[in-house]
């Protein structure tokens, strides 16, 4: 198994993480579809969900140790449960079914943030119920299953629920450590994570690791207008590469 390993792809997993997930901590997420063409690139579209989750969970427990006393608890309470059922049915499915029509939609519903929030002057651009979480868990993680990452699709759902800035970081890091250890047992007993890819994704999670501390220091010092555009800026991005990733594999 370690023969196989690239220590060059080690160590731009490892950068890549860093830089990601620093920029992810101060706007509310999205490090990891940001990581995606990365990986995709170095490792294969077959093999990048399954190492972007992995290296994304393990990150997670600094994240959570960092933003420990800003979480939102009544909002994991709703998220948990479906998120769980979600990971689950989806990595069962995982080689089966195809997502592309949905992708499109949530590609397009990031890319439309920048006008729902006019450019970010906008506090909130819909109303948002806690219950509303419970639907919103499922279906992120069915998605965030296959794909890898969906983080910046529950941001505005956050944002319209008045949470921001450390509560919804700490929140969705909650929400996420428990979907990612569904879905990290999930893949392993699917047979989807396996030798090298485990060695990948802890190097991956280093860098993620590191990019959490950084990024938790820069968020101290932004007002939450500076958060909600740095949240908007990550969501278009986002919704532009997931288009551009829909583009790549529909002409191979």
């Amino acid at each position: 198994m370690f023969e196989e390993i690239d220590l060059l792809i080690l160590a731009i997993l490892f950068v890549a993480g860093a830089v990601t997930f620093s920029i992810s901590t101060i706007s509310g997420g999205g490090g990891a579809l940001l990581l995606i063409p990365f990986v995709s690139f170095l490792l294969g579209t077959g093999n990048t969900a399954p190492i972007v989750n992995l290296g994304s969970f393990i990150g997670r427990p600094v994240r959570l140790f960092l933003f420990w006393n800003d979480i939102v608890w009544k909002l994991v309470w709703y998220y948990v449960p479906s998120a769980v059922a979600g990971a689950i049915l989806a990595a069962w499915l995982f080689a089966e079914v195809r997502i592309v029509w949905i992708q499109l939609a949530v590609a397009l519903f990031l890319i439309s943030t920048i006008f729902q929030y006019r450019f970010g002057k906008k506090e909130r651009s819909f109303e948002v119920k806690k219950w509303h979480f419970i639907p919103l868990g499922f279906v992120v993680s069915v998605i965030g299953t296959f794909t890898g990452g969906m983080g910046p699709v529950l941001n505005p759902f956050y944002l319209n629920a008045g949470i921001t800035k450390e509560r919804l970081i700490a929140t969705k890091t909650v929400n996420s450590f428990v979907m990612g250890l569904t879905q990290i047992s999930s893949y392993a007993f699917f047979g989807l994570l396996y030798g090298e890819l485990w060695i990948y994704g802890i190097s991956l999670g280093l860098g993620v690791s590191l990019g959490n501390i950084i990024g938790k220091k820069a968020l101290a010092k932004m007002s939450a207008k500076r958060f909600r555009q740095w949240v908007i800026v990550i969501m278009v991005i986002s919704g532009v590469l997931m288009l551009i990733n829909l583009l790549i594999d529909y002409y191979k």
